[in-house]
C-alpha cells in the first residue's frame, strides 16, 4: 500500500467508517509513521497537527477505533480507514463527529441500524453484569430451546399479520421476528454477516447462470 505523502505535505486525510454500519464517525490525518503504527497495532492512529505528534483516537478516553480494513483511493491521497468504535467516536459523547448533540442520530441505511442492534445483542451476551435485567440477558441466560422458541412464535405471528392484511401489527411483528434472529444467531456463534454472505454467493450463482442463458 503506497501513497502519495508528498502532496499535502506528508500528511494525507484518513476517513473513518463504522465497519458494520457504514456510517462515516470521522475524519483525521495520517503521516507515514501514524500509518504504519495502525497497520502495527490494529487501532487507528493519526497525526495531531493541533498537538504536532502521534495520536491514538482512543488513548485517553478508551473508545479506540479498532482497524478492519484501509483502502487507499484511486489517487493514492487519501485513505478509508473502515474499523470498530470501542464507544462514541466524537469527544462530545455522539457516535460520528458530523452529528450535533442536540440533534437526532445523523439518517443511516436500515441494515445500518441492524448491524448497530447486533453489537448490542452481541455486547449483552459477552457482558451480562452490565445490564442484569436486560430481556436480551434474561433471554440467552434460559438458553437455545427459549430463543429458538421465541423466534418460531414471531414468525407464525408475522405470517398471521401478513395473511390477515394487518401491515400495521406485520410491522411490528417482524420488528420482533427480526431482533429475535439477531439473538438466535448470535447464541450460535454466527452474525449477520455470515447471512449475507451466503445471499451474496447465492445472487452471484444466479446472475451468472442467467449470463450464460
Amino acid at each position: 500500500m503506497t501513497f502519495d505523502f508528498d502532496k499535502m505535505g506528508g500528511l494525507i486525510p484518513a476517513v473513518v467508517q463504522d465497519a458494520d454500519t457504514g456510517q462515516v464517525l470521522m475524519l483525521g490525518y495520517v503521516n507515514e509513521e501514524a500509518l504504519r503504527k495502525t497497520e502495527q497495532e490494529g487501532r487507528v492512529t493519526f497525526f495531531s497537527r493541533s498537538k504536532n505528534r502521534l495520536w491514538t483516537k482512543g488513548e485517553t478516553s478508551g473508545h479506540y477505533l479498532t482497524v478492519v480494513s484501509l483502502h487507499p483511493d484511486c489517487d493514492e491521497d487519501a485513505l478509508l480507514i473502515r474499523a470498530r468504535p470501542d464507544g462514541p467516536t466524537c469527544h462530545r459523547g455522539t457516535v460520528s463527529c458530523f452529528e450535533q448533540p442536540a440533534q437526532t442520530a445523523l439518517p443511516t441505511a436500515p441494515i445500518s441500524f441492524l448491524a448497530e442492534l447486533e453489537r448490542l445483542v452481541q455486547r449483552r451476551q459477552q457482558q451480562p453484569g452490565e445490564e442484569p435485567n436486560s430481556y436480551t440477558v434474561k433471554l440467552f441466560q434460559k438458553g437455545m430451546p427459549k430463543i429458538a422458541q421465541k423466534v418460531g412464535e414471531e414468525a407464525v405471528e408475522t405470517v398471521i399479520d401478513a395473511v390477515a392484511g394487518n401491515t400495521e401489527g406485520l410491522k411490528g411483528e417482524a420488528a420482533d421476528l427480526l431482533y429475535h434472529l439477531l439473538v438466535l444467531l448470535t447464541a450460535s456463534g454466527l452474525t449477520i454477516d455470515d447471512v449475507v454472505q451466503v445471499l451474496r454467493q447465492r445472487h452471484s450463482t444466479i446472475s451468472a447462470g442467467t449470463r450464460r442463458e
